[in-house]
């Protein structure tokens, strides 16, 4: 109403411009004079003035003629489109600005304007690729999902932009959580440009989310063919898929499969610990000890764990404690500064009942790198020594307040997990967890220092000739460990000797 009112206001103020103008011509003295082949033209002002918009017209006309004839005379040597083109070019210089118009306002946020934009170069241009693109994105950027998923669908029609239809859909379908259609989409999209990078690290998500590991390292294979992915990365992240699929053939009970599968992962990346554990299991059922050793000692060598050190040890599970020490030098002889391997050292002494050995192992780790297992293992070197219930319980009082230690952290949300898996189970990251010390921030506890005595029995007061209990050091803002640290078992499972909290 408004924008109707200024046109009639302007069109009003126009008018009566050109009156006055009109009326001051009239009243103006002189005139203009034009001698032309010996003919004298004698023009007043407001002659001058019609005289000189005529002249301005008749240019423009001969102009045109001049166009139609040049187009004329190209049709007649041949050029069957050359009249048409002439009489459409006004047309198509409308539509293209219209369409260029809506590109710009497409690109800065003006979803509304761009749509109007391409609305009026439909009705210019034969160009539907074009004028539908930009609908849809201008749909999208309005939030009006219906009239862009039309848009897309419209694309689908054209052999030329069948690809951007898919994928438009593709991100909507993900956007509204249908993993299922999504996928789908995302298989026709890698079928018609299996170099598009985004269209395969969407379809390889959606492939590890569905737990469809062969499809996935197929489109990993994929990667690598077109480029998109270091060959590195490729064998790791292939070794994950392998290791994934392992686990999946042995959950269906397939055995020997899930076997196979998990020695061509460990092959594949042998410092991938999970492949490395699933191997040697594997190698152990086979009868090749041997080779479940080569395999934990090339991980351990890449990252000591306490997971290979539970494999190697089931490798022979029913040895002695010494001879489990004396087998693991294997393992204990490379990184022999390495904090899991000193733990490691401590619980197998601790096992042999050798305390003093044990201790030395463990060296200053509960003072300089405290957490719930060192803790607790000193804590058990006390009880060993035959320290009084003060000691034994003031190290299990810091370890329930420590931190857990090394964890299976997500790198993309920071997100803890208790064992390791090829997607976070947050953010469903692919191949993201690392095995590393969560920050304060990654984790949390709801212990409280209240709770202490309900956990580890009130603190007896020390003998003046005992050793004096270390003093818990204050940490208000860690948060605890899990309460159950406590009541935990020190060894390995296959250790003879086990120490709890309060027992020997």
């Amino acid at each position: 109403m408004i924008w109707s009112l200024v046109k009639i206001v302007l069109f009003v103020v126009i008018v009566a411009a050109a009156a006055l103008g009109a009326s001051y011509l009239l009243e103006l003295d002189g005139g203009v004079r034009i001698a032309f082949g010996g003919m004298e033209f004698n023009l007043s002002p407001i002659k001058s003035v019609i005289a000189m918009l005529l002249l301005v017209l008749a240019v423009w006309l001969f102009l045109k003629l001049l166009g139609l004839l040049i187009a004329l005379l190209r049709f007649i040597n041949g050029d069957e489109t050359a009249l048409s083109r002439y009489f459409d070019r006004n047309r198509e210089r409308k539509g293209f600005q219209a369409l260029s118009e809506g590109m710009l306002a497409l690109a800065s946020g003006e979803g509304r304007l761009a749509m109007a934009k391409a609305n009026k170069a439909r009705k210019y241009l034969d160009r539907p690729e074009l004028t539908n693109l930009i609908t849809a994105q201008a749909a999208e950027m309005t939030g009006d999902k219906r009239r862009a998923t039309e848009a897309y669908k419209l694309l689908l029609t054209d052999d030329r932009t069948r690809f951007v239809g898919i994928r438009g859909i593709m991100k909507q379908k993900l956007a509204e959580g249908d993993t299922d259609t999504a996928m789908k989409l995302a298989q026709k999209a890698f079928a018609l440009k299996p170099a598009h990078q985004e269209v395969q690290d969407t379809l390889l998500k959606l492939q590890a989310q569905s737990a469809d590991w062969k499809g996935a390292r197929a489109t990993l294979n994929a990667k690598l063919r077109h480029g998109a992915l270091p060959r590195d990365v490729h064998k790791r992240r292939d070794a994950v898929l392998a290791l994934s699929e392992a686990r999946g053939v042995f959950e269906e009970g397939h055995s020997i499969e899930s076997r196979e599968a998990a020695i061509e992962a460990n092959r594949l990346s042998p410092d991938l610990i999970p492949a490395a554990v699933m191997a040697a299991r594997g190698y152990v059922e086979q009868g090749k000890p041997k080779y479940a050793t080569r395999v934990l000692k090339k991980a351990w060598d890449a990252l000591p764990h306490p997971d290979l050190a539970a494999a190697f040890s089931a490798i022979v599970p029913d040895e002695t404690p010494a001879a489990r020490l004396k087998r693991f030098q294997t393992l204990t002889k490379i990184h022999p500064e390495n904090r899991e391997t000193r733990l490691l050292l401590a619980e197998l002494n601790i096992a042999a009942e050798d305390f003093p050995a044990a201790k030395r192992a463990l060296g200053d780790l509960a003072i300089e790198e405290p957490d719930a297992r060192t803790l607790t293992i000193m804590a058990a070197i006390e009880r060993g020594q035959g320290s009084s219930d003060a000691v034994v319980k003031g190290w299990l009082t810091r370890a329930v307040m420590a931190p857990r230690g090394p964890q299976w952290v997500c790198d993309s949300c920071h997100h803890v997990h208790s064992q390791w898996t090829p997607i976070c189970d947050n953010c469903e990251a692919f191949d993201t967890l690392s095995w590393r010390k969560a920050t304060a921030g990654e984790y949390s506890t709801p212990m409280s220092s209240e709770m202490l005595p309900m956990i580890v029995g009130k603190i007896e007061e020390p003998r003046p000739d005992a050793p004096v209990p270390p003093e818990p050091a204050p940490m208000p803002t860690l948060p605890a460990a899990d309460p159950e640290v406590a009541d935990a078992e020190v060894l390995p499972p296959e250790g003879e000797d086990t120490v709890k909290g309060d027992e020997k």
